[in-house]
């Protein structure tokens, strides 16, 4: 065998033998091994910023729970509900529903929060993304519930009545922040984190509750 391959060998014989000698890592020493890569890769760049590398407190427990498979301890659960209720504010002019033709635009467009969006872009809803809608939408994911008839099943036949109040503000509310009622919700926090402006969201809650929609034809 030549000589220069043997001391190569036994070169990578002793980087495996340190290898495996060495302390595996703990989870804090990985944690904080991947936020260094993470910050020294990620480049803000369009409506891509660096705020992302931080994740909110919320977000990290949910995330940790998500990575154990450990589901959230029932306390914690609650506390992160009562601080994302508190976030949630009713529109500034008391009126909860828009125009159901542009919350139709919201709904099927996916623009918004990523490195070729530019700064001042509107974002899009992307809520077919997970959710069945309108009917004449054949495609659509199923990661969140059928919205389709979703005024129409809740009884909805005028929004601005006493009797629809509630379903109305339970709409809203979890259109602006889904982590009130749902502590580690998937659902976007849409108002919160202000990826829609609250005239999209108002139109957003006009095509799921104004009879007039296709939604709930």
């Amino acid at each position: 065998m030549n000589r220069k391959y043997q001391i190569a060998l036994s070169a990578v014989a002793v980087a495996l033998l340190t290898a495996c000698a060495a302390p595996m890592p703990s989870s804090a020493d990985l944690d904080k091994l991947t936020q260094d890569i993470l910050g020294r890769s990620f480049r803000a760049e369009g409506q891509a910023k660096l705020d992302r590398l931080n994740p909110d407190e919320d977000n990290r427990l949910c995330a940790e729970s998500d990575s154990t498979g450990v589901a959230l301890d029932a306390k914690v659960a609650e506390a992160i509900e009562a601080r994302n209720m508190k976030t949630i504010k009713a529109p500034a002019d008391g009126k909860y529903l828009g125009d159901f033709k542009e919350g139709e635009k919201v709904a099927q467009s996916g623009a918004g929060k990523t490195w070729t969006d530019k700064a001042d872009s509107v974002n899009g809803g992307n809520c077919y993304n997970c959710h069945q809608i309108s009917k004449e939408e054949l495609s659509y994911g199923t990661l969140g519930p059928s919205l389709y008839n979703y005024g129409k099943i809740r009884g909805v036949t005028n929004p601005n009545s006493a009797e629809a109040k509630p379903i109305v503000e339970y709409t809203w509310g979890k259109l602006q922040n889904a982590r009130a009622y749902n502590a580690c919700s998937n659902m976007p926090r849409f108002g919160h984190k202000g990826v829609l402006t609250e005239a999209q969201i108002k139109n957003v809650m006009a095509l799921l509750l104004d009879p007039a929609s296709p939604v709930n034809k």
